[in-house]
């Protein structure tokens, strides 16, 4: 199995296990965003697109862009629409201008109203218009001074050609017919320049600018909307949970393979045992508020072990616990009793050492010569274990369940051992498995009479 199938098999454990807990986080990252929602109040943006009519190059149209949303034309706005507590300062950060295909300047505006962002985003437009015509106006003043000034000169050099070319010797000499043409052809250069400029003038100069219609009034809130924060709170404690049981597992020195506990412990492996996959009876402490609490947000379930499997039938689950009777027997030297001891608070193991018990003192082997093992359960805490004294006990038994203890808890408990003299004759691990389906009635009912009159012959017959 690849490690993103077991992160997904991981992932989904937790949703099916954690389902409460992580629907009320949910629930409060909900009530988070739409908190938030309130701080921040709706927004509508709406667009005005202004024409540049003639040839622009990029350059130029990301400079209308820059000045379509400055301070100049930004205040100019605020200062005609006149709202009250609202700065030139404070609608700059609601203004933007971006260039688009066609030569086209899209003026954006955001306001708390659909009508107020439809007023803000046309008079940006217009007071852009304006202000790019006012600066227009000035550049084209300063640049038709120009050809004028050198058209006049142009009408004063001819006719100063004219005078020279009558001046000239009139008569037919070749220096002077050589000079009459040369100011003639000068003359008609000067007049041809001159009108290529004057038909060029009015080209070069670009069209003004214009507002393509008003900006449309916005029927929609912008991002992130009161419904968007309240979902982004929703997913975002929920994934923040997840993420929060992955890292917890991914810390956790629980132990959860064989080799691992029973190197801690320091004994060998005696048996896997299992109990029925029933909800145990609650203790008393455990009846508390904050008991009830766990349980309703089901985190006294654990998580982080795999589920429990199905188990085969009762006569197979005594098997189990049979074996692991006669292997105690085997560990023995001599007849005795033997100290089951248990982890305080686990209470799958609690219930196989319970379950051990009877099996041991009802069932001894008929093969042996000696009884079964009398075994008897103590719970021991881990944060400070204490183990009785050795009395008439032959050695100690440890059973607990995987994936429940640390490295440490466990090796505390075996000095506990130790210290009371008690030798760990081996480790029983427990675990819950789900009982297969009974089968129908019809086929139990038509079994049993089929034992029975076997029985009944055999008795019969003697």
């Amino acid at each position: 199995m690849s490690d993103e199938t077991i992160r997904l098999v991981t992932i989904g454990r937790i949703i099916r296990r954690r389902g409460r807990l992580l629907t009320v986080l949910a629930v409060v990252g909900a009530l988070v965003g739409y908190g938030a929602s309130l701080l921040f109040p709706p927004r509508y943006t709406t667009s005005a697109s202004v024409l540049l009519p003639g040839a622009w190059e990029e350059r130029e149209l990301v400079t209308q862009a820059e000045i379509a949303s400055s301070s100049v034309v930004v205040d100019r706005a605020a200062a005609t629409l006149g709202w009250k507590g609202v700065s030139g300062s404070e609608l700059r950060d609601r203004v933007s201008a971006a260039t688009a295909d066609g030569n086209i300047i899209k003026i954006s505006g955001t306001a708390d109203t659909p009508e107020r962002a439809q007023r803000l985003s046309d008079q940006v437009a217009q007071q852009f218009v304006a202000f790019a015509a006012r600066i227009s106006g000035d550049s084209d003043a300063e640049a038709a001074a120009g050809p004028e000034a050198l058209r006049q000169m142009v009408v004063q050099t001819s006719r100063r050609i004219t005078e020279l070319a009558d001046a000239a010797d009139p008569g037919q000499t070749v220096e002077s017919v050589q000079t009459r043409t040369e100011l003639a052809k000068l003359r008609t250069a000067l007049h041809e320049a001159v009108n290529k400029l004057e038909q060029a003038g009015p080209a070069a100069d670009k069209a003004h600018m214009v507002v393509m219609g008003p900006a449309a009034r916005p029927t929609g809130e912008a991002p992130p909307t009161r419904v968007q924060l309240i979902v982004a709170g929703a997913l975002l404690f929920f994934l923040l949970a997840v993420v929060g049981h992955l890292t917890a597992a991914r810390m956790s020195r629980r132990l959860r393979t064989e080799g691992e506990i029973a190197a801690a412990l320091g004994s060998a492996l005696l048996g896997t045992v299992d109990v029925p996959g029933e909800q145990p009876a609650g203790r008393p402490e455990d009846r508390g508020p904050r008991a009830r609490i766990r349980r309703l947000l089901g985190v006294d379930v654990r998580w982080d072990i795999p589920s429990p499997k199905t188990s085969g039938d009762e006569a197979g689950r005594q098997i189990r616990y049979r074996r692991v009777c006669a292997r105690l027997r085997d560990q023995l030297t001599a007849p005795g009793r033997l100290l089951v001891v248990v982890p305080d608070g686990d209470e799958i193991a609690l219930r196989a050492a319970g379950r051990l018990v009877a099996e041991a003192e009802g069932d001894p082997s008929p093969s042996s010569s000696s009884g079964g093992p009398r075994l008897r359960v103590v719970e021991v805490a881990v944060d400070r274990p204490m183990v009785p004294d050795r009395d008439d006990e032959s050695g100690a038994l440890v059973v607990l369940s995987a994936g429940s203890w640390t490295a440490g808890e466990l090796a505390g408990i075996a000095e506990a051992c130790t210290d009371a003299e008690h030798e760990v004759v081996g480790i029983v691990l427990a675990d819950t498995a789900w009982a297969r389906p009974t089968r129908s009635a019809g086929r139990r009912d038509a079994a049993t009479p089929a034992l029975a009159v076997g029985g009944g012959a055999r008795g019969g017959s003697g």
